[in-house]
């Protein structure tokens, strides 16, 4: 395919990050020339998913990370993603972690990335998804709206810190994601547990103006503590959990070690997690409540493994890492393929 020449020969010699600017600014101008959309499915090739009282125009979204800022929500639907969970976003604005903070295995065909939640903070992305929403634009993808926690807002304040983000973003997202398991926010994974976690997610009710509200769990807890969350997200009332994040794990790749290591800290994403993503949804499937749901995240490469999401417990699935290996089209051979 012509995308995986280019890749080879040009992006995978290039800085991850700027590849990653330049080819939002390429989808940007396509996507105001309105080329994005020859990517759009029909309605025919593919199968409308009820969820969270809400219809997905089939049932691959794309994962929070890759649209920090709110500005691919129509160009990615029109590439084929029926939800864009947008973020992560936090309630101040931040710059994230010194570069360079992104890398590719290219090998793993795996990322590992410390980006650190840099975002423009709640207030200038609420202002932009308000007057994404007042143009009235036709087709656009369910939004979702992921939200973290701001670094210098110390962890025994979290609770008010999400809530304010909740507060300013709900109006204008289709749903709500809560970020516990990034590892890239020091102190941000120690939110997962249960005594720490149940005053987030009631401050993030509080203020989420009825949206559907979903937390966002690690793939490194153990399944006990996968359990207790499940529970607690029943106890509250939540609409359903995300799984999972990237992993602090380096387990069993093909890059060498030596070279992974000199990448230094970050979480890793793409097709090692297949694996524990996967146990992870089987984990939850026994034991989420009735009426809640799994969004499954972590190593969907093809539509196959979507489908074998699905056929474990899975209502959506999302990807991120595969566009970056595949190309513009992999979301819409996958939808076609589910």
């Amino acid at each position: 395919m012509l995308y995986n020449l280019i890749f080879r020969l040009v992006f995978a010699r290039l800085d991850p990050e700027f590849v990653h600017h330049a080819v939002v600014l390429g989808l940007r101008i396509a996507s105001a020339l309105r080329l994005t959309k020859l990517g759009r499915l029909k309605p025919s090739e593919t199968q409308t998913v009820e969820a969270l009282g809400l219809k997905f125009h089939g049932a691959f979204g794309l994962a929070a990370g890759f649209d920090k800022i709110a500005i691919m929500i129509r160009p990615m639907g029109d590439l084929g993603f029926s939800h864009v969970e947008i973020g992560t976003v936090t309630a101040k604005p931040q710059p994230g972690n010194d570069k360079p903070r992104l890398f590719r295995l290219i090998a793993d065909r795996a990322l590992i990335n410390r980006m650190g939640f840099n975002n423009q903070g709640a207030d200038a992305i609420a202002q932009r998804l308000r007057n994404l929403r007042e143009r009235k634009i036709s087709q656009l993808p369910i939004i979702g709206v992921n939200i973290g926690k701001s670094k210098v807002t110390p962890v025994d304040e979290a609770a008010s810190d999400y809530a304010y983000s909740a507060k300013m973003l709900s109006p204008y997202a289709d749903y709500l994601a809560v970020n516990v398991s990034s590892p890239n926010t020091p102190g941000l994974r120690s939110l997962q547990e249960v005594a720490a976690l149940r005053p987030i997610l009631r401050a993030v009710l509080a203020e989420a103006n009825g949206k559907p509200v979903l937390v966002k769990i690690a793939p490194d807890l153990n399944d006990q503590d996968i359990i207790e969350v499940a529970k607690l997200a029943t106890e509250l009332g939540l609409a359903g959990i995300i799984a999972t994040n990237t992993t602090i794990s380096r387990d069993n790749l093909k890059t060498a070690k030596s070279k992974v290591d000199g990448l230094g800290a970050g979480g890793l994403s793409g097709a090692p997690l297949k694996a524990r993503s996967l146990e992870v949804l089987k984990v939850l499937k026994a034991v989420i409540g009735e009426g809640q749901i799994i969004i499954s995240v972590g190593g969907i490469e093809t539509a196959e493994e979507a489908r074998e999401r699905v056929a474990a417990g899975a209502t959506l699935v999302q990807g991120y890492t595969g566009f970056i290996f595949d190309g513009p089209f992999w979301a819409r051979k996958i939808n076609r393929g589910i």
